[in-house]
């Protein structure tokens, strides 16, 4: 019976630190997506400023939408962002339950840019 056990149990628990991975994956996952959809929402809405500027305001959005989730470490970039067009990506690892198994995560989001024209003048 011993033996048995000793050869089973820790096939199960690196069964259940893989579940807990998985877990935490998806929520960094999660995470990550929603700060870059909240960056994104925050760069195509900046009324007349030039796209440099918004695209600052969508990092800072992102930026400080991680920090309240407490994720340390992580990249946010704006590249591939167009005139029309916003894009953020954000990429972190998630971290670590079972030893040497590194699991990142990248998301993104885009959205059309807003732009206000000037209304049409109609004869």
């Amino acid at each position: 019976m011993s033996l048995s056990l000793a050869i089973v149990f820790p096939v199960v628990l690196v069964l259940i630190l893989l579940v807990v991975q998985v877990s935490m994956w998806w929520y960094y996952r999660q995470v990550a997506l929603t700060a870059a959809r909240e960056g994104v929402d925050a760069g195509r809405v900046q009324g007349s400023r030039d796209d440099g500027a918004k695209n600052e305001a969508a990092e800072r959005q992102a930026r400080e939408f991680l920090g309240r989730q407490g994720v340390r470490t992580y990249d946010v970039r704006t590249a591939g962002s167009t005139p029309e067009l916003i894009r953020v990506t954000v990429e972190l690892t998630a971290p670590s339950v079972v030893p040497f198994l590194r699991t990142p995560v990248v998301q993104s989001a885009e959205a059309p840019r807003e732009r206000f024209l000037p209304p049409e003048v109609r004869p």
